[in-house]
């Protein structure tokens, strides 16, 4: 990170860190690169045991930075310090651990709102602790049940297919709204559930594809068919682009 990122940071760090009810911060990788980036942001995750300063007492020891606001509920706040983006991600522990620990009794919620979030437990580096608890979450998900697994595959790959259908209907409508979401969410759904296979967690949207790409178990010719479904070139034509995808869908079954 650049020296002005690595000051906010550390202001950011020792401010949360204060709060009695947090129990560690972690660092999303990316606020490591480049700050001149167009993407760039510094990403926490707060997590923490008992209650944290409400939104407008955090604004004030944050500095009344820029631009503040805080989601419904009070889970995330966004600003800005010296014109760099501020992510910041508060995660109740026990909601958190019974996630990790019972994965089996949240399978809806996952199917729904993805792994990602398990992912950030996983692997993002963490800057603060006052216990051993991500030590033993993070030992937890390395030991994700086999069960988990198939179960989001199937879950996962059942929402492919249900794209999929809506992906045929729309390679043959004039309603380009209808084509870009069914091919989307046919994408996100196949590479979901080929992470599933490969037992690993989704990364986020900026990194899904690259990483997707680099996984050891993938479908036959993989790589050819996703880059022409996700392609944004006139060729092929978007019932081309269907049956490639129903190609892809029979390809991702055949993995089980």
């Amino acid at each position: 990170m650049k020296r002005k990122s690595e000051e906010i940071s550390l202001f950011l760090i020792d401010t949360i860190s204060r709060w009695s009810g947090v129990d560690c911060i972690c660092v999303d990788q990316r606020s490591r690169h480049d700050e001149l980036d167009p993407h760039y942001a510094l990403v926490f995750d707060a997590y923490y045991r008992r209650s944290i300063p409400a939104p407008e007492k955090r604004q004030s020891l944050f500095n009344n930075p820029g631009a503040f606001e805080s989601a419904v509920g009070g889970t995330k706040d966004r600003f800005f310090l010296d014109e760099i983006p501020i992510r910041i991600e508060y995660k109740h522990i026990p909601s958190v651990e019974d996630i990790a620990i019972r994965p089996q009794r949240h399978i809806r919620l996952l199917k729904n709102s993805g792994t990602y979030p398990l992912y950030r437990l996983l692997n993002f580096p963490l800057v603060f602790s006052r216990s051993d608890w991500m030590g033993r979450m993070r030992e937890q998900l390395a030991h994700f049940p086999p069960e988990a697994w198939q179960n989001l595959f199937d879950n996962f790959s059942a929402k492919m297919e249900h794209y999929l259908s809506d992906f045929g209907a729309a390679s043959v409508s004039e309603n380009q709204f209808f084509r870009l979401m069914s091919r989307a969410g046919f994408l996100r759904y196949a590479g979901a559930s080929i992470f599933m296979f490969n037992q690993k967690f989704e990364p986020s949207h900026a990194e899904f594809e690259s990483q997707l790409k680099e996984l050891s178990m993938l479908p036959a010719n993989f790589a050819n068919l996703w880059d022409s479904i996700s392609g944004e070139r006139s060729e092929p034509s978007e019932f081309k682009k269907f049956e490639l995808a129903r190609l892809l869908a029979r390809e991702i079954f055949e993995l089980r």
